[in-house]
């Protein structure tokens, strides 16, 4: 398995200097099983547009797993240029809506972010054969992967949290996450809940929510993410092999991402590092 990590931040893009290294592109990773190209795509932030350049000339054909509907994680989709053509076929699969609340399908949802006034074409606008589809939590099994889907606490909106496998290796993917929405915890920064166990015992590579610091975690306890403390101490918790933090803050610098990697490089038996924007990480072998 081969993951090719396209975007790193979270809330907005993060553009400058100050930022160039780990990279300002909004959440997305894509996933692709031996040497071949990626057929499942996690998120669809604005990193989903250096996939494009990954495929040499192809169009994308695969699925386009949504954790949740925010901008951050959506708002690259128009913009992925390998899927907007002729020859594309591509599934894009939304968290399904209460119909309480919502009571419309994946593409209606899809469009209500893309759409005019707020967007000059719709999902119908866009070329090549795509397909919107309400998914639910359970197992999957998508682009010749498992794949697991729970619900995880996450302020405006169901979200999901993935566990992915080929058989041979296993990845969680956590990049928005309130563990608080359970109890604050034994530290003050939530609580170990039973789906996120479920997603990340015992995986190779765990994707996890780090936008906030214990120290500043007072001001942004209520936005909805997690703390790198927690993240580390999940996945210390959780016997994970190695932790990518992930959704940095887009104030978050180079500088202080470093500094960040260095104090937690490693927790127990654990590896941790600050997620890349353009790595690729090879599982399995």
């Amino acid at each position: 398995m081969r993951v090719l990590i396209c975007g790193v931040r979270g809330s907005t893009p993060a553009p400058g200097f100050a930022f160039a290294r780990y990279g300002g592109h909004t959440s997305c990773v894509a996933i692709a099983c031996d040497d071949g190209p990626p057929r499942l795509v996690l998120d669809a932030g604005t990193g989903i547009r250096r996939l494009t350049g990954l495929l040499d000339g192809s169009p994308f054909e695969g699925t386009i797993l949504l954790t949740h509907m925010h901008w951050d994680h959506l708002q690259g989709l128009p913009f992925f240029a390998a899927a907007d053509r002729p020859g594309a076929r591509v599934t894009v699969t939304v968290p399904a809506q209460s119909s309480a609340v919502w009571g419309d399908g994946a593409e209606l949802t899809v469009a209500k972010m893309m759409s005019p006034p707020h967007f000059p074409i719709d999902p119908a606008g866009l070329n090549g054969d795509w397909c919107f589809v309400d998914l639910d939590e359970g197992a999957h099994g998508i682009a010749d992967l498992s794949v697991l889907a729970l619900e995880i606490p996450h302020k405006g909106g169901r979200t999901f949290g993935y566990r992915i496998s080929d058989g041979v290796s296993t990845i969680a993917y956590v990049p928005d996450h309130s563990p608080i929405a359970f109890g604050d915890g034994p530290d003050g920064l939530g609580t170990v809940h039973p789906a996120i166990r479920a997603l990340v015992e015992d995986v190779d590579l765990l994707f996890h929510d780090a936008h906030h610091l214990r120290d500043e975690f007072a001001v942004w306890r209520g936005f909805g993410h997690a703390t790198v403390e927690y993240a580390v101490g999940l996945a210390r918790t959780c016997d994970v092999r190695r932790l990518l933090l992930f959704h940095h803050s887009p104030a978050r610098t180079d500088r202080e991402l470093d500094a960040i990697a260095r104090a937690n490089r490693t927790a127990g038996r654990v590896r941790v590092d600050a997620a890349i924007e353009t790595r690729t990480i090879r599982l399995g072998r």
